[in-house]
């Protein structure tokens, strides 16, 4: 099967829950970038002015609503995110169509990075909650990337945190209960939110998990039952967070703990 007998695959696996939209990015008009605005992504804030300020002319303020699709399994990546208000989820394509979440990404990263021209995407990213974010086009990152300075190093150290999510999303979906998937897959949104609300349907999740929708439906109704969450229709409220964290265990803490020490000091790149 091709790459993009896979990318069709993919977006019918996913159109009834995440429909992707054939309109183009909404772009605001420039001016737009400026210093407060891109430090609401952390990894922009984290940089020193002067390298966040010789990217303005490249970056635009995009909206992200919900079930874009940024790019594809196996297309040659473009453009590079920064999110500060949407949540992106990368994707993995099976052969047959299926599909499951490898990590996560929101105000604290970034997705599409390549440092070679023609560099092929290894995964599918879309939006999974709507809001705004920048972008750039993959050459002017790496022409700032080749000048040295902050951004490399930034960007190193977050592709190792991603890894590490990434590492840990495959231990887990071997390892850990249903139960904890769940928990895990609620608290790294809750990490990228706002608030402790989530809009967010039982059967996303299960396509995201590549778990049984009913399976997803007697873990949230267990937790539920245990006080942690409220469950309505499309919403999901988190009553206990530490609650979440206890049960969640390995599957959340390890990757946490290894983001958190890998970023926790950017501002010294």
């Amino acid at each position: 099967m091709n790459n993009t007998q896979l990318s069709v695959s993919a977006k019918n696996s996913l159109s009834h829950v995440m429909p992707v939209g054939s309109s183009e990015f909404k772009v605001a008009s420039r001016p737009v970038v400026s210093y407060s605005g891109a430090q609401q992504n952390e990894l922009l804030a984290a940089l020193p002015r002067e390298a966040l300020e010789a990217l303005f002319e490249h970056l635009e303020l995009v909206q992200l609503p919900f079930g874009k699709e940024l790019f594809e399994f196996g297309s040659k990546l473009e453009y590079v995110y920064f999110p500060t208000t949407a949540i992106l989820s990368l994707l993995y394509v099976m052969e047959d169509g299926a599909t499951t979440e490898i990590a996560v990404v929101g105000h604290e990263g970034v997705v599409g990075v390549s440092m070679f021209a023609g560099e092929r995407a290894m995964s599918t990213a879309v939006v999974q909650s709507a809001g705004y974010g920048y972008r750039i086009k993959a050459q002017a990152l790496r022409d700032a990337f080749n000048k040295g300075g902050a951004l490399p190093q930034l960007l190193m150290r977050y592709n190792a945190a991603l890894f590490a999510q990434m590492a840990q999303n495959a231990v887990g979906g071997r390892h850990s209960s249903i139960e904890q998937k769940l928990c895990r897959w609620l608290l790294d949104r809750l990490d990228r939110s706002p608030s402790n609300e989530l809009k967010v349907t039982q059967e996303m999740i299960s396509i995201m998990l590549g778990v049984r929708r009913e399976s997803i439906t007697a873990a949230a109704g267990k937790l539920q039952e245990d006080g942690m969450i409220t469950y309505r229709r499309g919403n999901i409220t988190v009553i206990d967070r530490e609650g979440l964290e206890r049960y969640a265990g390995e599957c959340y803490k390890v990757a946490k703990i290894e983001y958190d020490r890998l970023l926790a000091d950017v501002a010294c790149c």
